[in-house]
C-alpha cells in the first residue's frame, strides 16, 4: 500500500463542532442558496464543511443541499486559500438553483469574503443610515 502526496487543490475537511463555531466568528457573506463563513485557520490546506439545519427540510432533502454543496466545492476547489477554514450553511433554495449558479456564487463569495474592507463598510442592521448622535 503506497500513501499519495495530496494534490494542490486537495481540501481538508472539518468535522469537529469547536471548527465550525471557530468559523461562525470569521468573516461571512452569503447568496439565496447558501451563506459561507471563513477563518484563518493553522492547517496549510484549506478546511471545507458543510451545515443544513433540520428547519431546512427532512433529511433526503438536506441530503440532497449537501451533495450540490460538495459537487460546487469541487467545481471551485483551486479558489480556497491555503489555511484558512471555510463552512457553507445549505438552504432550500439550493435545491432548486441551477448548478452553473451555485458555483458562480460560491466563487463569487469567496472573493468577497477575502476582500479587504474599510471601517464604513462594516455590517449594518440593513434599516438605512444611522442618526447621528445629539
Amino acid at each position: 500500500m503506497t500513501a499519495t502526496a495530496p494534490t494542490p487543490d486537495a481540501l481538508r475537511r472539518l468535522t469537529r463542532r469547536s471548527q465550525f463555531q471557530r468559523a461562525a466568528r470569521g468573516n461571512r457573506a452569503g447568496r439565496s442558496a447558501f451563506g459561507l463563513q471563513v477563518v484563518a485557520a493553522p492547517m496549510a490546506e484549506p478546511g471545507i464543511g458543510f451545515t443544513v439545519t433540520k428547519k431546512t427540510g427532512n433529511s433526503p432533502e438536506r441530503n440532497r443541499i449537501k451533495r450540490r454543496l460538495r459537487a460546487a466545492v469541487t467545481a471551485c476547489a483551486r479558489d480556497f486559500l491555503p489555511a484558512h477554514d471555510y463552512v457553507l450553511v445549505g438552504r432550500r433554495e439550493a435545491l432548486s438553483e441551477p448548478f452553473a449558479k451555485l458555483v458562480a456564487d460560491l466563487g463569487d463569495l469567496i472573493v468577497r469574503v477575502h476582500a479587504p474592507r474599510s471601517t464604513d463598510q462594516r455590517n449594518s442592521s440593513g434599516r438605512g443610515p444611522r442618526k447621528p448622535k445629539q
